[in-house]
């Protein structure tokens, strides 16, 4: 014969085994359903990074192209005019040379004097004289990805 308390003790675990496992049950239901849902935010976060980086590359190639070579040839460079316009944009000589396509240097002698720009580039300097400082932060970290 067995004891009573042993019966009740069996009992007692078995419904405690049942309760737990309805309960884990949800628990790991919403526990797959969150984390299908964070996966699909992590894939929406990239595809739109990737459509945000698309869209800035062809806002730049745009604002360069929208500078037409008849109005570069009106704009006269002067090195302390560009100079000036760096300083406004808050910009190294490094920076700008990347949104130009030139090296920190070719800026230097182009502020100093020692030598002035070509017409692709006079064509990005009238873009950029268009743009603000947030505008060309935005390009410039993009370009850095």
């Amino acid at each position: 014969m067995t004891n009573i308390g042993s019966v009740l003790k069996q009992e007692i675990s078995r419904l405690t085994r049942k309760e737990l496992r309805s309960e884990t049950l949800s628990l790991k239901k919403a526990s797959t359903q969150y984390r299908a849902e964070i996966a699909a935010l992590k894939r929406r976060t990239v595809a739109l990074e990737q459509q945000l980086s698309r869209l800035t590359k062809a806002i730049a190639n745009n604002a360069a192209a929208e500078a037409h070579p008849e109005v570069t040839r009106k704009v006269r460079f002067t090195a302390k005019g560009f100079k000036s316009l760096r300083q406004r944009l808050g910009l190294s000589a490094a920076e700008i040379g990347t949104l130009l396509e030139v090296s920190g240097p070719t800026i230097y002698n182009w502020e100093a004097g020692n030598s002035s720009p070509r017409a692709r580039q006079m064509e990005r300097i009238v873009a950029l004289r268009g743009m603000g400082k947030r505008e060309i932060r935005a390009i410039l970290q993009n370009h850095s990805r």
